[in-house]
């Protein structure tokens, strides 16, 4: 799969570290297969469809494809292209080796792509939702424990453009760093300032009022990050912002749903960012049946 040509992309894990990384750890969690010895034939080969049962996006193929040579299969050969649409009842792809292989490889394949298709799925449908509109969605690094390069993956084949992937590049001042800034007699303008003199990227500034929006666009932020509004309120503080800082960027985030996207998309937002892209995303239907 071709890797994001963006600024963030450098903190993106590498792909092939990461895919081989991953895959020893999911074929770890098993353990020993007591199973497969007692009911497979030594040397026995064969192929096994990946098939989805429904429509879906595809992802995950590179780290799909790890697993099943981690567990010493011959490989997969892929039907189908990160980010295709891929109809119900479609093949994703056959792993061929040896079955003793391709049934270690099962389940840990079968969950990653699940996710990932899921992940872009759900991501393809809030691009959509958009669609027509300046807007561009995005993951959040709200994604599961360890598997932080696959999700946002996800997320690019689904159409979602990249975010912010760590901590390093760009400086995100949030609810609880308003606090602290508050506690230790501080100004957003200082914070901003530093910022540029240790090389941040750029200042990003999560706001939920009038006068949040007032200090962090005098102060020289970069981005907004408009949280917890509804539409018609985002609307008036985007104007304030625009007014202040024509310049600009703001996002809309906090509990967006795909059916308000839009309405965020047409009252001003540069992008809106989605937490539940890969929270609490339901993973695609998929099955494999060896032949």
């Amino acid at each position: 799969m071709a890797e994001p040509s963006h600024p963030d992309a450098a903190e993106l894990p590498d792909l092939e570290t990461d895919t081989r990384e991953l895959a020893r750890r999911l074929l770890a969690e098993d353990g020993p297969d007591l199973t497969t010895p007692l009911t497979v034939l030594p040397g026995a080969s064969g192929a096994a469809t990946i098939r989805a049962r429904e429509a879906t996006i595809a992802a995950g193929l590179a780290y799909a494809e790890a697993v099943a040579l981690e567990a010493g299969s011959d490989g997969v050969e892929w039907r189908v292209r990160e980010g295709e649409p891929v109809p119900a009842g479609a093949a994703l792809g056959i792993v061929r080796g040896g079955v003793a292989a391709i049934l270690r490889a099962e389940r840990p394949m079968l969950n990653l792509l699940q996710r990932g298709c899921g992940i872009a799925w759900a991501t393809r449908r809030f691009v959509e939702a958009v669609a027509g509109t300046p807007c561009r969605v995005l993951h959040t690094r709200k994604t599961a424990p360890g598997l932080r390069g696959f999700d946002i993956r996800a997320v690019l084949a689904g159409g979602g453009m990249l975010h912010r992937v760590g901590l390093g590049r760009v400086v995100m001042v949030k609810d609880n760093h308003w606090a602290a800034l508050t506690r230790a007699e501080r100004s957003l303008e200082e914070v901003c300032h530093e910022a540029r003199e240790r090389g941040a990227a750029a200042v990003q500034v999560e706001v939920e009022s009038p006068a949040q929006v007032d200090e962090a666009c005098r102060a020289g932020a970069d981005r907004l990050l408009v949280d917890n509004q509804p539409p018609e309120a985002f609307a008036r503080l985007v104007e304030m912002a625009r007014r202040l800082s024509p310049r600009i960027e703001i996002e809309a985030t906090g509990g967006i749903t795909e059916q308000a996207a839009r309405a965020y998309a047409e009252r001003g937002a540069d992008y809106v960012s989605v937490g539940a892209l890969t929270h609490s995303v339901r993973a695609a239907d998929l099955t494999m049946e060896i032949e």
